[in-house]
């Protein structure tokens, strides 16, 4: 059997264990966005769909400030979230993968995925009742003088941010826990081989290091933190509306699903751009 038969042998192996995949990816993926992009070039006439294609819904999104601010929102949030939560974890995963000992570290992890096994609507419930006017808090500073009045931190953007970060500082503390714990011991002793501080050693050497891993992190916070509809729903009320509340308000409500097709499409050309971003980034660290 010469090389280029068992090349080809290879190629047909490896596009059968592959074919399951793409066919799952096109049936459920490629094309549900093929016919939400389609109906995203319709239009809602009184209760009927007509099938013209147009650019309606878009000059509509960017000429109403309502919807154009959902999406202002949703960035603004997000972004809030991703910055704290990592700001958050990093220390918290470099304590667990540097300070605990070694037979401890598994039980310190599984501490931090505690919130995983929490239903997602009861945790956003749950930081409702803390942060209402008759919760914890409140309850906390007024007893201590702190505070004449209850604060109002349910229902505003403040509550919506605390029931996400709460949740994603987990998840980038394991994603930027796998990455200290691959780093060679080597690479901090040639540092101080070298005259770095303790300092310099983490600007230079581990925070680099260890990119991948915050980006990694940071990207699926983005992804989950901007498409999310259950905790600004319950948390931020409707006070302050972001993208995905205001496509389910399309849907719900006006049963305008060509408008709710176009704000979807809209949403994810934000986190493809937020992929872009992500990948220059981490391949001109790796390069």
């Amino acid at each position: 059997m010469t090389a280029t038969t068992l090349e080809d042998a290879d190629r047909r192996k490896a596009w059968g264990f592959a074919a399951p995949a793409l066919l799952w990816t096109l049936a459920f993926f490629v094309v549900p966005f093929l016919f939400m992009a389609a109906m995203s070039l319709w239009k809602r006439e009184g209760r009927e769909i007509v099938r013209v294609w147009n650019l309606d819904n878009y000059a509509r999104f960017f000429s109403e400030n309502a919807l154009l601010q959902g999406l202002v929102n949703s960035l603004e949030i997000t972004v809030i979230v991703t910055v704290l939560s990592v700001l958050l974890a990093y220390p918290l995963a470099w304590i667990i993968a540097e300070r605990v000992p070694k037979r401890f570290q598994r039980m310190a992890l599984i501490l931090a995925i505690l919130p995983f096994w929490t239903s997602y609507v009861v945790r956003s419930y749950s930081w409702l009742l803390v942060l209402s006017k008759n919760g914890v808090i409140n309850q906390m500073l007024t007893g201590l003088g702190l505070i004449a009045e209850p604060l109002e931190i349910a229902s505003t953007r403040t509550a919506t941010v605390i029931g996400f970060v709460h949740f994603f500082v987990m998840l980038l503390t394991l994603t930027i826990y796998s990455n200290l714990i691959q780093l060679s011991p080597n690479y901090r002793r040639a540092a101080a081989d070298l005259g770095a501080n303790a300092f310099q050693t983490f600007w230079h050497v581990v925070l680099p290091l260890t990119l991948p891993g915050i980006m990694t992190g940071a990207f699926l916070t983005f992804v989950l933190c901007i498409g999310d509809y259950v905790t600004p729903q319950i948390l931020g009320g409707n006070n302050e509306l972001v993208l995905p509340q205001i496509i389910m308000l399309q849907l719900g409500r006006r049963a305008d699903f060509p408008m709710a097709a176009a704000l979807s499409i809209i949403l994810m050309l934000a986190v493809t751009v937020a992929y872009v971003l992500c990948a220059r980034w981490l391949k001109i660290e790796r390069a």
